[in-house]
């Protein structure tokens, strides 16, 4: 959650937006923009994918390599 909270909040700032603009095209609270841009680990799924999509990002999954 870390990664991924420092990806939103660099993304954030890199569109000049504020974490109560977020929040709104979101649908969450600031608060919790605050706590995910942090790393908290008991975030909710459904709505970080909510504030990926606000701030205009994406996210992928890649295989690893197996043993």
């Amino acid at each position: 959650m870390k990664i991924i909270g420092a990806r939103i909040r660099a993304a954030r700032k890199a569109r000049g937006l504020r974490q109560e603009d977020v929040a709104l095209a979101s649908g969450v609270g600031v608060r919790f923009v605050h706590d995910l841009e942090r790393g908290k680990p008991s975030v909710e799924m459904d709505r970080v994918l909510r504030v990926v999509e606000a701030v205009g990002l994406e996210i992928h999954f890649d295989e690893r390599p197996g043993p």
